[in-house]
């Protein structure tokens, strides 16, 4: 009887001993010094009946930034870091300034990142599942985001493996990363476009 008693009492407090948060969703999203994987994003605008589909490597380095190397269906390269996102032109890096530019740069880098402070300043979040298989729901709270986003989907295990952004408008954007490696050495021209 007595173990009854306690397996039951157990089972009642078990699952506040196990819960999953917020801040453990942070300290796991922030554990690697970087991630290095393919993505696919599938764009799908109002009026189109095919999404326009990309697909390429990326690399993302912890306090440092994001490079996103488009490769179908043409070649692109974007470094995405905090004081903004510029192009490679082939020779050098060119800044891409744009009205607004900054907080979607916020919200792109805290996505990937885990960067729940960042987000929860425009965003009421809601976390569901476990550390191997968890669900952050984003609804926009902040003015401007509420005229640009109707949520945001992030789906993850040990890093992010998915991101859906529903837009005011109707157009939906779906990206899924794969092949995710974390701590590998960077090649060098991660290293030159990211690191200080």
């Amino acid at each position: 009887m007595k173990k009854l008693i306690f397996s039951l009492i157990f089972s009642l407090f078990s699952p506040l001993v196990v819960a999953f948060s917020q801040q453990d969703l942070v300290l796991q999203l922030q554990k690697p010094s970087n991630l290095q994987g393919q993505f696919s994003q599938q764009r799908f605008l109002n009026g189109l009946t095919k999404p326009m589909t990309t697909q390429g490597d990326f690399v993302l380095l912890k306090n440092q930034g994001l490079l996103w190397q488009m490769k179908k269906p043409f070649e692109n390269q974007l470094r995405v870091k905090a004081d903004g996102i510029s192009q490679w032109n082939g020779s050098q890096w060119v800044s891409s300034q744009q009205l607004g530019q900054s907080e979607q740069i916020k919200l792109f880098l805290g996505l990937l990142s885990g960067d729940v402070a960042a987000l929860s300043t425009q965003f009421d979040l809601q976390l569901n599942g476990t550390e191997k298989a968890w669900q952050l729901s984003l609804v926009p709270n902040s003015l401007l985001m509420k005229q640009i986003f109707d949520n945001i989907e992030i789906q993850g295990d040990l890093v992010v493996k998915s991101i859906e952004i529903r837009e005011k408008q109707g157009d939906r954007t779906l990206i899924r990363f794969e092949q995710i490696q974390q701590d590998l050495p960077l090649s060098a021209f991660a290293q030159s476009a990211l690191q200080k």
